[in-house]
């Protein structure tokens, strides 16, 4: 038989942050506590609201499957003596509940085997709950405590509902026995509701004004909140970290408009944002060409009888904060942005790095150079360098950290500079993460290049790079960032060269050869990731990464070909054959490389030094260009001649002249394999 389970975690409000993570662990330690004991179980579902977490489960099993128990004893050497039972041998078989004659003889070793009859499942859901809140511990540092109790969670527990089926499950913990009774909406519906199963849950709720679906809860809340701006005339701007929050601080939600005073308009609409959004949760309003509205949208927790108080109360908590952010503004435009450099050099960077005002001057240099390289404007990189990291001493990044270079960016266009400048500044930052946009222009990458590039060169240089669980410079972001640029803005970089110059202009650390090479081992491992999110096979960028290509661009350029050499029927016999090419040439050991066509014996020797000399200047043409993947396609031609000479040729002749030969034609072979990228790293047929 079988019936649903449902458990329910009823407790005060808990931090949004840890709404889903809590309900969702829930759920996986209850599911896999019924599967490690043999619980036959059906689809789960998960809810989560502010004040309860809870998994209701189809089809749940009402006893346990017999257990097969195999135990293990003492060795058999021990466990008799002159043919008779040793202590150790009757104190295991008692152990078991059985006669010594019971055991079995398994590889040395007295064992029992035996069945043990399943218990009921309301027996085990206790010991399965209490490992299940063990394991939610870890999702939690700090924990409260409250009453008189030991027992710590994130919130004060107030219920628990424990059914299966229309039993109840023995739970007590927190100071509370489980039982069947849930509640509504603190407000709207506060009586206790009594289950008399688990299937009434959800609509039972629903009834008394909770909505406890998560899912469902904050597509209701995306539906309300972009009516309510289509009936203001605009678009709300619902960013996928504020719906969450907000779903996880809602039982009923109920979407309200307010107004915001058009005076803090002229404000930039990223300060708005950060004060609506960030500080208040609520969701701000924008017109078709982009322009702010003076509105915003709250979503409610209640039902409210007079709701235009509960909007008076919410203007009144915005415009003192915006009336805060106007007055930075204004203070801050008292001076142009280049005025604000000077305070840098009382900002430490790193201790041992020296100050932000030292740094800039090492971005700038750096950034000076690659324009060189690139035959980029140096004024205007030398100008967005020096100005990019002044807006961190403004009033208004001090209060909002998170408009940091786009505030640059508006004080420096406020300041007269150039449009160039200021949207090097402003974007100087870029990519915050994986997966958003690099600079769109020249002047902002190669100053986010020079910026990213200096903290990892300092970082290393000072024995403080990334381990496995920490990484509080953001070396893995910054580095990833380095190799995006490179590649999305197709910059003909060599990064060896560029960190080699951020070492060397490094105040403290080390800065030597083995420096070098650990930081740029650490930059490019970054494309392992970078290419497993593209679904590339991870032999492909083993196979460029093994000629230690130093430019990003140039490694992504070889990883295309690769793409299109791999589509080519000949492209697995290829591989397959450079493998073996590889693995006789390890045997054979250094040598030289001079061919001697008197020395070919047979006819399929000569046919494939004629095949490789024919395609030599075609592929030297073809990669000295970068058009690695026609180069890859020449190189698709051997498959047909290198099979053949496989299977007629014996390399390791016992003629000592013609086995060199031979080792000699393949590694010229080799070299061309290798020309573009590792071919033997590639799966072979």
């Amino acid at each position: 038989m079988s019936a649903p389970l449902l458990i329910e975690i009823g407790c005060e409000d808990l931090p949004a942050r840890y709404v889903r993570p809590l309900a969702n662990a829930l759920a996986e330690g209850i599911v896999n506590g019924l599967g490690k004991r043999n619980v036959e179980r059906g689809a789960s579902r998960v809810f989560a609201t502010p004040r309860r977490i809870a998994v209701l489960i189809d089809g749940v099993a009402t006893k346990q499957a017999s257990q097969k128990i195999e135990r293990k004893g003492p060795a058999v050497a021990a466990a008799f003596r002159d043919g008779q039972p040793t202590p150790a041998a009757l104190g295991f078989a008692k152990s078991c509940g059985v006669d010594v004659s019971a055991l079995k003889q398994v590889d040395g070793n007295l064992v029992f085997r035996g069945k043990q009859k399943g218990r009921t499942t309301v027996e085990l859901i206790p010991e399965i709950f209490d490992e299940t809140l063990k394991q939610m511990d870890q999702l939690v540092p700090k924990r409260m405590r409250w009453g008189s109790g030991d027992e710590t969670f994130v919130r004060p527990v107030q219920w628990i509902v424990a059914l299966l089926g229309s039993r109840v499950a023995p739970i007590k913990r927190f100071g509370v026995e489980a039982g069947r009774k849930t509640f509504g909406h603190r407000y709207h519906a506060p009586k206790a509701i009594s289950l008399k199963s688990p299937e009434r849950y959800e609509s039972s709720l629903r009834d008394a004004k909770v909505w406890a679906d998560f899912a469902s809860r904050r597509e209701e809340i995306k539906r309300q909140v972009e009516a309510e701006a289509q009936k203001l005339g605009g678009t709300a701007r619902v960013s996928e970290d504020l719906l969450d929050e907000v779903t996880s601080l809602v039982e009923w939600p109920v979407v309200i408009a307010g107004r915001i005073d058009r005076r803090f308009l002229e404000l930039p609409s990223e300060v708005v944002v950060a004060t609506v959004e960030t500080n208040q949760r609520y969701f701000t309003v924008f017109d078709g060409a982009g322009r702010l509205l003076p509105n915003f949208i709250t979503v409610s927790n209640i039902e409210s009888r007079d709701v235009s108080q509960v909007i008076t109360g919410n203007e009144r908590v915005v415009t003192p904060r915006l009336t805060d952010a106007l007055f930075f503004w204004e203070q801050d435009l008292k001076q142009p942005l280049a005025a604000y450099g000077a305070k840098l050099d009382a900002v430490t960077f790193q201790k041992d790095l020296g100050t932000i005002g030292q740094k800039i001057a090492r971005v700038k240099a750096l950034a000076t150079r690659i324009a060189d390289l690139l035959n980029a404007d140096p004024k205007a990189v030398a100008r967005a360098a020096t100005l990019c990291k002044n807006d961190l001493v403004t009033r208004m990044v001090y209060e909002f950290p998170e408009l940091q270079g786009i505030m640059g960016g508006y004080y420096a266009a406020k300041a007269g500079e150039s449009a160039e400048v200021a949207l090097a500044i402003r974007e100087h930052y870029l990519p915050t993460q994986a997966g958003t946009a690099i600079p769109g222009h020249r002047v902002g990458q190669i100053v986010a290049l020079a910026d990213k590039l200096d903290t990892l060169a300092g970082i290393f240089a000072i024995g403080q790079k990334p381990t496995a669980s920490k990484d509080p410079f953001a070396l893995r972001r910054a580095a990833l960032g380095v190799l995006r640029i490179c590649i999305e803005g197709k910059l003909p970089l060599d990064l060896r060269a560029l960190l080699k110059l951020a070492l060397e202009a490094q105040p403290a650390g080390k800065r030597d050869d083995a420096t070098l090479k650990d930081l740029l081992d650490f930059v490019l491992e970054r494309l392992r990731a970078y290419y497993a999110d593209q679904n590339l096979p991870v032999e492909m960028f083993e196979a460029v990464k093994a000629l230690e290509i130093a430019s990003p661009l140039d490694f992504d350029t070889r990883i295309q070909g690769l793409r299109g050499f791999w589509e080519l029927p000949a492209s697995k016999n290829l591989a397959a054959a450079h493998k073996r090419i590889r693995n006789i040439l390890r045997q054979a050991g250094e040598g030289d490389i001079e061919i001697r066509t008197d020395h070919f014996r047979e006819a399929e020797e000569r046919t494939l030094f004629e095949s490789m000399r024919a395609l030599d200047d075609r592929l030297k043409h073809a990669t000295g260009h970068g058009n690695y993947i026609e180069g890859l396609r020449f190189l698709a031609e051997l498959q047909r001649p290198v099979d053949a000479f496989f299977d007629k040729v014996m390399v390791m002749a016992p003629e000592e002249d013609l086995r060199a030969n031979r080792v000699a034609l393949l590694r010229r072979l080799d070299r061309m394999c290798r020309s573009i990228a590792d071919i033997s790293c590639l799966p072979g047929q």
